[in-house]
């Protein structure tokens, strides 16, 4: 996984945890599916990364 790519997951996700608390605090169930749904694509990058890094290193082995 890219150090860029990981930045970016990372970024996504916490910024979907900042809006689900915001929507926790608000009472806004708007804005805590928006930030369930970013923390869901961060998790989703991350595992996209995961599976290219395990290919890549079946790739190098052989």
């Amino acid at each position: 996984m890219s150090l860029e790519d990981k930045a970016k997951a990372a970024g996504k996700n916490i910024e979907g945890k900042a809006q689900e608390a915001l929507g926790n605090v608000t009472g806004d169930v708007g804005d805590q599916a928006e930030g369930k749904a970013k923390q869901a694509e961060a998790s989703a990058r991350n595992a996209k990364e995961d599976v290219k890094d395990g290919v890549k290193n079946i790739v190098d082995k052989a």
